[in-house]
C-alpha cells in the first residue's frame, strides 16, 4: 500500500526533522526536501499531498535569502508557509502544534493516516526486489541496530542472495565478533563471512588524530574490504548499507553545515564499484528499532546500544594506540555490566566510554603516575538529534570510577559528561 506523502522544504529551518517526525506521528509520511527542488521533482514523488515550507534562521544563504521557485508557489498542491526566525507564527505549545499539523494534514490536505511499519516493510520488499532483481547483494554487518535491521528486510526480501561480512577492524566492543557469529550465523541462518582485519585496519590509523580523516579511513577501508571478499564471489552487484535519516541531515544539507561526516555517506571512495542499497535511509533511530520489531527480530538486538559505523575508533580519542584502544574497551565494558546490573540498560539510550590523548598526574601504590582519564557519556534521546543527559547515581559513578580505576590497565581519572546536545553532539569525533 503506497503511502501518503507530506514534503517539508528546507529553507533554512534547524526544526526540519522535529516536524518531519511530527507528521510521521500523525500516521502520515513526511520527507525533508532541498528548498530549490522543481515542480518536476516534486511531482515524480509519490503521492505528495501536501508542502510545508519551512524557513529559519539559516535562510540567508552568501547574502541571499532562499526560496522555492514560483512554480511550487503556483501549484496545485496545498502548501503551509512556516516561518522559525522569532515572528514565527508556528505553536511551540505541543498541542496546539499538533492540531495545526492535523488541521493542515488532514483537513486542508486530505491525507491518510497509512504510514505504518507492515506498509512501509512491504514497500521496501517490492523495492529492494525490484533494484536486485537475481543478483547478490554484500552486506556490511556489524551486529549493531541498523545493518542488523537492515539484514532481516533483504533476508525477508531476497533470502540467500544476501551474503553478510562481518569485518573485525579492533574497534569492536568487548565480546562483539563472537556475538555476532553466534545470532546471525547459528540463529538466524545467514550467509556470513567472518574477515579479521584487525592488523590492517589500526595499521592505516596510526598517527591519524584528526576525527574526519579517521572517519573517512575507517569508511574506505570497510568499502576496500568489502570488494576483496565480493571478488571472491560470482554475482555481486549491491552494496547493502545501514544509512539512516539522521546519517544524512548530519552529513549537511544546502542551508546546514555538516554535524560530522559518517562514514556510510561521506567516506565511500569514489571508485565503488557496488550499487547501494539502503532500504533505511529515510527512517529516525526509533523507526529503525519499530522496523526491526516487526521483522521479528529479537528486543536484545532491537534495543541494543547504539554504536557509531568507525566503532571504538571515534571514542579513542585523537591519534588511535593500541594500548589506548584496550583501555577503551575495557572500561566500555564495565560501563556496560555495572549499567545492566543497576537497571540503567534498557532505561539509559546510549552509554558508552571514551579516552583523551591526554594524561595526568595521579598516585598509585604511594607512587606518582602519568596515565589516561576515560570520560563517561550517558543519554537519553528519541531520534539523535537532540540529547539530554542521564541523571546517574553519585554513588554508582563512583562504584564504577572505583572499578576501573583499578581494574583498566593505564587509567587514574575518571570524568562524567554532563553536556547535552547540542552543544555537544552525542559522541566526542
Amino acid at each position: 500500500m503506497k503511502q501518503d506523502m507530506i514534503v517539508v522544504l528546507d529553507l533554512g529551518s534547524e526544526e526540519n526533522p522535529r516536524v518531519a517526525r511530527e507528521i510521521r506521528a500523525l500516521g502520515v509520511y513526511s520527507e525533508i526536501h532541498s528548498h530549490d527542488i522543481t515542480l518536476a521533482e516534486l511531482k515524480a514523488l509519490p503521492n505528495v499531498k501536501g508542502i510545508i515550507l519551512n524557513g529559519g534562521p539559516n535562510r540567508v544563504v552568501d547574502g541571499v535569502e532562499i526560496d522555492a521557485a514560483q512554480e511550487i508557489y503556483d501549484c496545485d498542491i496545498p502548501a503551509l508557509l512556516v516561518d522559525h526566525r522569532g515572528d514565527d507564527p508556528w505553536p511551540e505549545n505541543q498541542e496546539e502544534r499538533e492540531a495545526a499539523l492535523k488541521n493542515f494534514v488532514f483537513t486542508i490536505c486530505c491525507a491518510e493516516a497509512n504510514w505504518n511499519m507492515d506498509n512501509f516493510i512491504a514497500d521496501q520488499v517490492e523495492l529492494i526486489r525490484r533494484q536486485v532483481g537475481g543478483k547478490k547483494v554484500l552486506l556490511a554487518l556489524s551486529g549493531g541496530v541498523d545493518s542488523s535491521v537492515v539484514a532481516a528486510l533483504l533476508i525477508k526480501a531476497i533470502g540467500k542472495q544476501l551474503t553478510c561480512v562481518h569485518v573485525n577492524h579492533g574497534l569492536l566492543r568487548k565480546g562483539e565478533p563472537e556475538q555476532v557469529i553466534t545470532v546471525f550465523q547459528d540463529e538466524l541462518d545467514a550467509n556470513l563471512i567472518y574477515v579479521d582485519a584487525v592488523d590492517r585496519f589500526l595499521d592505516k590509523l596510526a598517527g591519524v588524530a584528526d576525527p574526519e580523516q579517521k572517519r573517512k579511513i575507517i569508511g574506505t577501508e570497510f568499502i576496500r574490504v568489502f570488494e576483496e571478499e565480493a571478488r571472491k564471489l560470482d554475482g555481486i552487484e549491491f552494496l547493502g548499507q545501514g544509512t539512516i535519516y539522521p546519517d544524512i541531515i548530519e552529513s549537511g544539507t544546502k542551508t546546514v553545515k555538516a554535524v560530522k561526516s559518517h562514514h556510510n555517506v561521506g567516506g565511500l571512495p569514489e571508485d565503488l564499484n557496488f550499487q547501494l542499497v539502503e532500504p533505511l535511509k529515510m527512517l529516525f533511530k526509533d523507526e529503525v528499532r519499530a522496523c526491526g520489531k516487526a521483522l521479528g527480530l529479537p528486543d536484545s538486538m532491537v534495543y541494543r546500544q547504539p554504536f557509531p559505523g568507525p566503532g571504538l575508533g571515534v571514542r579513542c580519542l585523537g591519534a588511535i594506540t593500541r594500548d589506548r584502544l584496550e583501555a577503551v574497551r575495557e572500561s566500555d565494558a564495565i560501563l556496560r555490566e555495572e549499567f545492566a546490573k543497576h537497571g540503567l540498560e534498557g532505561k539509559v539510550w546510549q552509554y558508552f566510554t571514551a579516552i583523551p590523548d591526554l594524561k595526568s598526574v595521579g598516585v598509585r601504590d604511594n607512587r606518582r603516575t602519568e596515565e589516561w582519564c576515560v570520560m563517561i557519556r550517558a543519554v537519553n534521546t528519541v531520534d539523535a538529534m537532540t540529547a539530554t543527559v542521564e541523571n546517574v547515581p553519585f554513588d554508582l559513578l563512583q562504584h564504577i570510577t572505583a572499578r576501573i580505576t583499578n581494574e583498566v590497565k593505564g587509567v587514574n581519572r575518571v570524568l562524567f559528561d554532563l553536556t547535552p546536545k547540542p552543544s555537544g553532539t552525542i559522541e566526542w569525533e
